[in-house]
């Protein structure tokens, strides 16, 4: 595993957003020393389910692609070949450690719910995507939204996805029980340059040549990337007052702390050495579960302040 920590980044990730909307001209990475914070609340910890609301017309192979990246987040080492998303995952491990938590966050594939006939429209406020991930399991769950690429989302553009948490029904020790949701959209035809890099060519900066995705779907790939970023965040930072740096409307955060890199030796506009396949030509830098291959964000290595890398 490299880790390292590149020189100021500006205009290249638009596609790590959370808990609030980031103007492009304020995404940077400030020296190391000033960079994450504990702010004494709580984590998600413990055996999560990840609920998917599947919102507009997914393919049963572009579901896979999602379902079979979260899967691959808790799966033993010997099954999958290295590195592994689950060995990606087991830096947000040293989060806790710093936190004194008694345990870490397990994630698990939970229930998914299919809204194929967009029952609120194809035009949704964010008051209406927390509509719709109130329709997940409220208790220890993470709740994901996933927009087709024909939906348009409030805010879309000026971010790819959010994370934040809602009020349930149940109550705990009298108190109206808080879970965290997810929004990441298909950036396939809107904002492609944004939310889809490095696989679509980038709307601004140094016009790199766009990677192959390393599962043939620039939307879906480019959203595995969103939503590896924003479970980071959410579980580390599930109610503002966990990890983060800088305003805690618009945190720097675990993932968002390192934009733009995803293997070592990075730097504006090129995400770093990364592995290619010799049959495909396709870019990636961890192995999942059924053969899959994915591009995962570098994560900030709280121990070190440096951003962590698989390759």
């Amino acid at each position: 595993m490299a880790s390292f920590f590149p020189q100021l980044l500006l205009l290249i990730s638009l596609f790590q957003f959370s808990l609030a909307t980031r103007r492009l001209t304020e995404l940077f990475i400030p020296q190391p020393s000033s960079l994450i914070q504990y702010h004494d609340g709580s984590l998600i910890s413990g055996k999560t389910s990840v609920n998917i609301i599947w919102y507009g017309n997914f393919t049963p192979a572009q579901r896979a692609i999602v379902s079979d990246f979260v899967t691959s987040l808790s799966s033993p080492p010997p099954q999958t070949p290295q590195p592994s998303v689950a060995a990606w995952w087991q830096t947000t491990d040293k989060y806790y450690t710093l936190a004194k938590s008694k345990s870490t966050a397990s994630l698990h594939l939970g229930n998914q719910i299919l809204d194929e006939d967009c029952s609120l429209g194809k035009s949704l406020t964010q008051k209406q995507i927390r509509q719709l991930a109130s329709k997940g399991g409220q208790m220890y769950a993470i709740n994901v939204v996933l927009t087709a690429a024909d939906v348009l989302v409030e805010g879309f553009c000026m971010t790819c996805g959010t994370h934040g948490s809602l009020k349930g029904s149940a109550l705990v020790n009298g108190k109206r029980h808080k879970f965290a949701y997810i929004w990441v959209g298909n950036s396939a035809t809107q904002c492609p340059g944004q939310c889809a890099w490095p696989f679509f060519r980038p709307e601004f900066g140094p016009q790199t040549p766009p990677l192959i995705a390393p599962n043939n779907d620039v939307g879906m790939d480019g959203m595995v990337i969103n939503l590896a970023s924003l479970l980071a965040g959410t579980c580390t930072n599930p109610f503002g007052n966990g990890f983060y740096q800088g305003s805690a409307e618009a945190p720097l955060e675990a993932a968002s702390a390192c934009p733009g890199i995803y293997g070592n030796g990075a730097f504006p506009g090129y995400p770093g050495n990364l592995l290619v396949d010799p049959t495909t030509g396709a870019s990636y830098n961890c192995h999942g579960d059924n053969g899959r291959r994915y591009l995962v964000p570098a994560l900030f290595d709280p121990t070190t302040s440096s951003c962590s890398t698989l390759v």
